[in-house]
């Protein structure tokens, strides 16, 4: 006979738990429940029926998984948490009875907990930590760039920006990175590690103002377990090219704000990297992987170990000879076609040993299993000027090819500068200021550029034309190379101008448009002298010509104001109007076909649900198209009051 059971011993009764109960099962306090849960990765859970979790209440509850809280009770953060409370109320006792040697002591023999076990139990492999960086990389440097305060303790802030600048420094090293967007958060990256996308945010410097409704005590739990799942992230990647972490720091010249210049990388054999030139760490990277295979191809042939050590050698004796000038000459036999493409006749032009050089380091990037990245910057030398953030644009240089002797900012901006301002080497001045009044007169041939020429040639893969990004300059649409603009536009969205002419898109649309709005404004400039007095009954009729009532209330007023005279002009206006808005749904809702029809008839065979669900949709659908129609109208309207000033 089967055994009947009770009610609240099975089920979702007995698969939930409350927070209280997990409290009271615990023992703890709920701040401490908190931050154990977001240490171990626990979070609520929303059962199917919620009166039957909660035992026939239906009071707001939050639940958790009991196996969850049974998987808390064996975890060694707890007793941690349990110890240190013990010893609180020790030191709190010692210091009530004044006895400062024993309240000392205990506070230096304080226990203290790693998180390390929980860091092999939630990642299991390194790509799964890989993959989980987003965040941690964001809260990393949000509080890098944090000001100070009393909540967030000066030590912090400054393991922050630590972690935060042997990130960088990898990434530089490894060519790593791959997109950038400035946008009013902060700046954006992408760069791909072993194969993982990894996008995360950096704040602009300028930011002090810090809002009051944030909890610091979350934030602070989330901070401690990215910090030691970035140092175990920090060493594996470092041990695998071959370099001893942590990097050492260099106290004097992180004190004059030297920046990446303090932290000097050591190979795994105690010897002391230059990290003057980044072209060298690519070839010792290349040299590794060629050397584990005893035979590549090339065009067809094999290529023996022997023959690649030969190319390597070939590329370091010319870039040692390259790095004696310190930058290349400038190439005046510049053709015709290549000054129409870079549009500056004094930008030094690539020599064909520096062509045959990047190619030749590219195809063993290839080789070697890596996506080759153009060295967009390594002819060229840079001055940062002083009002633009100099580690973010020294990092993006330096990803990008730049050689650190190659590039100079001023003294306010730290220690560690290469290159003066008033060196003859410089071909690109970076500033970020108004130019009026200001000396543009510097010795040498130099182009001077805003930052987002440095962000845009980054996205583009390409150095692009400097003209446009003149200081005084309007810029250009600076887009977001996250977006799949032919994927927006497939789907319906607003793309930009700028993103169909690259994609290649038509333009039809736009002219008709256009002309609808030239007619509509000749249509305005007929009907504004027949309008003499003010009418507010016909202005809301040609604002809503098919609204209810609002025709007959204009008559009225037309007969009162001029007779059978204003009624017929009415009426022609009213016609005119009509026919406006009439053009206007055509374009918005337009006529359904047959496949629209097929869908409805669809719909009526679908259940309640799914008709909801579909709905849901449609609504989706309708909000984008109305924001892109709003997008497009005030892109119109800004184009047009930027013609009218040029026209008179």
């Amino acid at each position: 006979m089967a055994k009947i059971k009770k009610r609240g011993e099975a089920g979702a009764a007995k698969n939930y738990i409350t927070r209280n109960q997990a409290l009271k099962k615990l023992q703890i306090t709920l701040a401490e429940f908190r931050r154990l849960c977001i240490l171990k990765g626990i979070f609520p859970r929303q059962p199917r029926h919620i009166k039957r979790a909660n035992k026939g209440s239906t009071a707001p509850t939050t639940f958790y998984y009991t196996k969850d809280i049974a998987y808390l009770q064996h975890e060694p953060v707890l007793q941690a948490f349990r110890e240190h409370k013990a010893f609180a109320k020790k030191v709190n006792r010692a210091i009530a009875r004044r006895e400062w040697f024993a309240a000392k002591n205990l506070h230096d023999n304080r226990p203290q907990y790693r998180l390390d076990h929980i860091i092999k139990e939630r990642y299991p492999t390194f790509v799964d930590s890989l993959r989980d960086l987003d965040d941690a990389l964001s809260t990393l440097f949000l509080f890098a760039n944090i000001p100070s305060q009393k909540t967030i303790a000066p030590e912090i802030t400054t393991y922050c920006a630590r972690l935060c600048t042997e990130w960088q420094l990898y990434v530089m090293r490894t060519h790593c990175l791959r997109k950038v967007f400035l946008s009013i958060k902060g700046i954006y990256f992408q760069a791909v590690v072993h194969g993982q996308e990894i996008t995360w945010l950096v704040p602009y410097m300028f930011t002090h103002t810090i809002p009051t409704d944030v909890d610091f005590r979350v934030m602070m739990t989330f901070l401690e377990l990215y910090q030691t799942l970035m140092g175990f992230v920090l060493y594996k990647l470092y041990t695998d090219e071959n370099l001893v972490y942590p990097p050492k720091l260099d106290e004097s010249l992180d004190d004059q704000g030297a920046g990446f210049g303090s932290l000097m990388l050591m190979a795994a054999d105690a010897d002391m990297l230059s990290g003057k030139n980044n072209l060298q760490s690519m070839e010792s990277t290349a040299a590794a992987e060629a050397e584990k295979n005893a035979a590549t191809k090339n065009d067809g042939k094999k290529l023996s170990t022997r023959d690649v050590k030969r190319q390597i050698a070939r590329l370091s004796h010319t870039q040692e000879n390259q790095n004696e000038d310190d930058v290349p000459a400038l190439d005046t036999n510049v053709d015709d076609e290549d000054e129409e493409d870079v549009n500056d006749a004094f930008v030094p032009q690539s020599s064909k040993e520096d062509a045959d050089q990047l190619t030749t380091l590219q195809d063993l990037q290839k080789q070697a299993g890596e996506d080759p990245l153009p060295m967009l910057f390594s002819r060229y030398v840079f001055y940062i000027s002083r009002e633009v953030p100099r580690t973010v644009f020294e990092f993006i240089l330096r990803s990008f090819g730049a050689l650190p002797n190659n590039i100079g900012w001023d003294a306010v901006a730290g220690a560690g500068s290469q290159v003066s301002e008033d060196d003859e080497r410089v071909t690109h001045h970076i500033l970020d200021r108004p130019v009026e009044g200001l000396s543009l007169e510097h010795p040498g041939r130099r182009v001077y550029v805003q930052p987002q020429w440095i962000v845009d040639c980054v996205n583009a893969r390409k150095v692009l034309p400097t003209d446009p990004y003149r200081p005084g300059q309007t810029l250009p649409p600076h887009l977001s190379p996250f977006v799949d603009d032919r994927e927006v536009a497939r789907q319906g969205g607003y793309v930009p101008e700028e993103a169909k002419k690259q994609l290649g898109l038509e333009q039809d649309e736009e002219a008709e448009e256009d002309e609808d709005d030239e007619d509509e404004e000749a249509a305005e400039e007929e009907e504004q002298p027949q309008e003499t007095a003010s009418r507010p009954a016909l202005d809301a009729l040609l604002a809503d010509p098919t609204g209810a009532g609002l025709l007959e209330a204009a008559e009225l007023e037309a007969e009162a104001a001029g007779g059978e005279d204003a009624l017929l002009a009415l009426r022609d206006q009213h016609a005119k109007a009509l026919k406006t808005h009439k053009k206007q749904q055509s374009k918005r809702a337009p006529q359904l076909s047959e496949e629209a029809e097929a869908r409805d008839m669809a719909k009526t065979l679908l259940s309640n649900k799914q008709r909801k669900l579909y709905t849901r949709v449609g609504q989706a659908s309708g909000k984008k198209q109305e924001e892109k129609l709003r997008l497009e109208a005030k892109k119109r309207a800004l184009s047009k009051s930027k013609k009218k000033p040029s026209s008179t």
